[in-house]
């Protein structure tokens, strides 16, 4: 089975995650952090599809988004002519220019698998930050996520987008590989009148945080830590990491 992020099945990445997120609600949550710190450059890491893209060039902020996969920079760019789109590593990226801010969005984090990634992550972002920049991120809060899915919990996810009705099943459990890791399989289908057609999947194995631990990332890569904020997110419990560079 293909992936679901390459090879044209981004494009159901793109129809099921509109159904999911409220990409207005993201936007207006993240700029009114940036209005917060009077920063209107930003660098998104994990642009994805360039949903949330879209908000931040319609309303005039000069945006740059970052994604691992090619082909989801290539349907941002036609869907955001107007905007900057570079696929690249988190771990390992350079901008022409430094940004006033970073924010890494959807749960991104999560592909942070091991704590030499989370290190070279945040000394690639302070390359790549302005003096005294902002950094904001979200993470799954492993403290309260664990106890809903020990065990293994099976989610089911609907969506109807330009005619076309999907569903999601993914099942969910933790694992003890290292860190505090969980698996997240996933079946994609699309439903056609009473049948349905199993079109991706995605077996992952990702991992969730404590507040703790990113207080210490943090503090070792030079951020001062300044808020986290509890947000509601669909599926898992979020936290988002409000940081700055020091000077």
């Amino acid at each position: 089975m293909q992936s679901l992020y390459s090879n044209g099945f981004e494009t159901i990445y793109d129809a099921m995650y509109q159904t999911f997120i409220d990409y207005e609600l993201e936007y207006e949550f993240y700029s009114s952090i940036l209005k917060k710190y009077k920063k209107k450059q930003i660098l998104e890491i994990g642009s994805g599809t360039g949903n949330l893209a879209q908000h931040f060039i319609k309303n005039n902020y000069n945006y740059s988004g970052l994604d691992y996969s090619i082909d989801m920079v290539n349907l941002s760019k036609s869907k955001n002519p107007k905007g900057t789109f570079i696929n690249g590593d988190m771990t390992n990226f350079s901008l022409e220019e430094p940004s006033e801010s970073i924010i890494i969005t959807g749960r991104t984090t999560s592909y942070l698998l091991n704590n030499i990634d989370i290190h070279n992550t945040l000394k690639s972002i302070t390359k790549n930050l302005t003096k005294e920049g902002l950094l904001c991120f979200d993470f799954i809060d492993a403290s309260r996520f664990f106890k809903q899915i020990k065990g293994g919990v099976l989610i089911e996810h609907k969506a109807a987008f330009n005619g076309k009705n999907y569903y999601r099943d993914s099942f969910l459990n933790t694992n003890t590989s290292n860190n505090f890791m969980f698996n997240w399989d996933s079946k994609y289908y699309e439903i056609n009148k009473n049948n349905s057609r199993l079109i991706a999947q995605d077996n992952s194995e990702v991992r969730a945080f404590t507040k703790n631990e990113w207080e210490l990332f943090l503090l070792l890569n030079d951020f001062e830590l300044i808020e986290f904020i509890d947000k509601k997110s669909y599926a898992f419990d979020t936290y988002v990491v409000v940081a700055k560079k020091m000077a």
